[in-house]
């Protein structure tokens, strides 16, 4: 009996020290460090939060790294090929496919499974989406982004409309209206050529994926997208829309100040940038909305960026609390008071002083019909085109059928590397991960 209480002993043993997760991470040895590496101003609000967590870990120290937006993609590719990745990083959700392609994140399915804190059910859909990968998660979100309407309620108001277009068809009869009313001079809605986004968020809206064939060829000859590409051309037309990028309008809060243009297709940052750059006469004037759809309350784009744990991490579990700790909708509604970014979850808002803002209300409401895109690692490259071709087709070089050709095209050269691997196998290597 003492014989098999020891060997029962010693199976306990070499479980807690083989099997991660179950060994006590709550003493980690003296002098710990988990590397982490974040961009820009989030960086910055981050490390505020960090001491909570050394303090719930006594012997951890976070060596938080700040990089860069405008280096973080090459710094990041560097640091995967020299086996240099920190322990936890930050990605834009749209770079979660490549390097999930590049076998450099841990798969996270199973501890977010398991996991007490990090609830997807409590996620805005799209956004947990965005970091999903071929039925593989590989990142958790951290702050959301989309896009939808900022509108001047005043001038729409005095075209005789008292609340928000709610679909193409009623968006393009307000429109006409205020155009009716601003002018030669003046248009009724901004959609700057050198941004992809609002053209992309249009085409999330129909129910036809932008891709085919499990992301293999482009599906822009599709009647449902041609049809995107047709409402956004004819904004254009009409005479709606000026044929100009955001550099060419000398100041897009000033211009939306003065009634230049009454719509405008844009990000949550824009809202503290027009209550401090709209004179206060006008603070009661604009108000934010969802986009319109085809026929009715529309999609648009699920954005931001999520939580990753490299594969190459020697201390995956303390990473992933790590993950948790930043996920906790209390740390959350922190982050978003010191760098104004959106949560992910819904119960974020809920008790937050987002709940009270009026602005805010309009990007809760989208965040429910946010679209991921397709998650390819070409995907950055493909958008680029869809603005340069969605440019050719405003400025008539180009008609609908002849852009969601070229679409197709650019497209389909993009993604012909993606096929021969996924024809040859080579992106069908099973997915491991260490068991929590």
């Amino acid at each position: 009996m003492i014989r098999l209480l020891q060997r029962c002993l010693l199976w306990v043993i070499l479980l807690s020290i083989l099997v991660p997760g179950c060994s006590r991470l709550d003493q980690p040895a003296a002098g710990t460090t988990l590397r982490f590496w974040a961009m820009g101003r989030e960086a910055e609000a981050v490390a505020a939060l960090i001491p909570e967590f050394e303090r719930r870990h006594p012997g951890v120290r976070v060596a938080l790294q700040q990089l860069p937006w405008t280096a973080a993609h090459a710094k990041l590719l560097t640091a995967y090929a020299s086996d240099a990745l920190p322990d936890v990083l930050q990605l834009g959700n749209t770079w979660v496919p490549e390097f999930a392609m590049l076998n450099a994140l841990l798969p996270l399915e199973v501890r977010a499974t398991r996991s007490a804190t990090v609830v997807q059910q409590d996620y805005f859909a799209g956004i947990w989406a965005t970091n999903v990968v071929d039925g593989t998660l590989y990142g958790v979100p951290w702050y959301v982004d989309t896009r939808l309407l900022f509108y001047r309620r005043d001038l729409l108001r005095k075209a005789g409309f008292d609340h928000p277009p709610q679909s193409w068809d009623e968006w393009l009869t307000m429109q006409a209206a205020i155009k009716a009313q601003v002018g030669e001079q003046a248009y009724a809605v901004l959609l700057p050529l050198n941004e992809f986004e609002p053209l992309l968020a249009l085409s999330l809206q129909q129910a036809e994926p932008l891709l085919r064939e499990g992301g293999r060829y482009g599906n822009f000859r599709h009647p449902d997208l041609q049809r995107s590409l047709a409402f956004y051309a004819r904004m254009f037309e009409l005479g709606y829309a000026p044929r100009a990028s955001n550099t060419q309008i000398a100041n897009p809060w000033t211009e939306f100040g003065r009634g230049y243009f009454s719509f405008y297709i844009s990000g949550p940052w824009n809202i503290a940038e027009f209550q401090q750059r709209l004179p206060p006469e006008l603070q009661s004037a604009w108000m934010t909305a969802p986009l319109p759809g085809p026929d009715g309350p529309g999609a648009s784009i699920a954005g931001g960026s999520s939580l990753v744990i490299s594969r190459q991490s020697a201390q995956p579990d303390l990473a992933w609390r790590l993950i948790e700790y930043l996920s906790e909708p209390a740390v959350q509604r922190a982050f978003h008071q010191r760098v104004g970014d959106m949560p992910p979850r819904r119960s974020s808002w809920d008790t937050s002083s987002l709940a009270d803002d009026v602005y805010a209300q309009a990007f809760r409401d989208q965040l429910e019909r946010a679209k991921p895109p397709p998650a390819v690692p070409e995907w950055e490259r493909i958008a680029t085109e869809m603005r340069l071709v969605g440019e050719l087709l405003v400025h008539g070089k180009l008609d609908v059928a002849g852009a969601a050709d070229e679409l197709d095209r650019r497209t389909d050269r993009i993604l012909e590397k993606r096929r021969w691997m996924l024809q040859n196998g080579s992106l069908d290597s099973p997915v491991m991960e260490e068991r929590p």
